[in-house]
């Protein structure tokens, strides 16, 4: 049921991504006047994260892909390699996640300043408003917004990582060790029970002739 449910998701994430990349790019152009809420939405997300979506949303995609394929393994018992590979490249997305955020909110960050302060001209006859409202077309928007996304989705990624499988990686992982604790027992057992069959050595005393005497 977790399974249908992340695939659900991962193909709603993936269509959702495409359409809004042939929005922003003008490529398709989508118009719900009976739905203004999406529509406002739609016009929020473009004003302030701009081409981000994409990365975020493929990052989201190939996270819910990665946890997917963790939960089937849990499921079938797979070897702890598979299981820790998994794990590993889950939590690598959700380090990408944050990653995006820090990095588009310089970019947005740089281009702001850029497109704000590169007139030395129009800044020396422009007022304190209209360098705001440079700063606000040039991207400043987009660098806050993905920083709040790139923390924020981070944490929830994370969450989402606990409540699908924390409980299952705990279990499988308590199972493991106690199966390599179970192998070690056996292996002293066995080098116990094969140092009891050897036989017993003579003492000193006893091969020394003077002991026969």
């Amino acid at each position: 049921m977790r399974g249908l449910f992340l695939g659900m998701v991962l193909s709603l994430g993936l269509g959702l991504v495409m359409v809004y990349l042939l929005v922003a790019l003008g490529i398709l152009s989508v118009s719900l006047l009976r739905v203004p809420e999406v529509q406002l939405l739609v016009f929020w997300t473009q004003r302030n994260l701009g081409l981000s979506v994409l990365p975020f949303g493929l990052t989201l995609v190939l996270y819910a892909r990665s946890l997917r394929r963790l939960a089937q393994r849990l499921d079938a018992d797979r070897p702890q390699e598979e299981i820790v590979q998994l794990e590993h490249l889950t939590d690598v997305w959700i380090s990408l996640f944050f990653g995006i955020g820090v990095i588009w909110t310089a970019i947005g960050m740089r281009s702001a300043l850029l497109y704000a302060l590169g007139d030395a001209q129009v800044i020396a006859e422009a007022g304190a408003f209209t360098v705001l409202q440079r700063l606000v077309d040039g991207g400043i928007l987009t660098a806050l917004s993905t920083t709040i996304l790139g923390g924020a989705g981070g944490y929830l990624m994370r969450l989402g990582k606990t409540f699908f499988v924390g409980v299952r990686l705990n279990r499988y992982y308590g199972d493991q060790e106690q199966r390599a604790t179970g192998k070690l027992e056996r292996l002293l057992g066995e080098i116990r029970d094969s140092l009891h069959r050897l036989p017993a050595w003579p003492t000193d005393a006893a091969k020394s002739p003077r002991a026969h005497r």
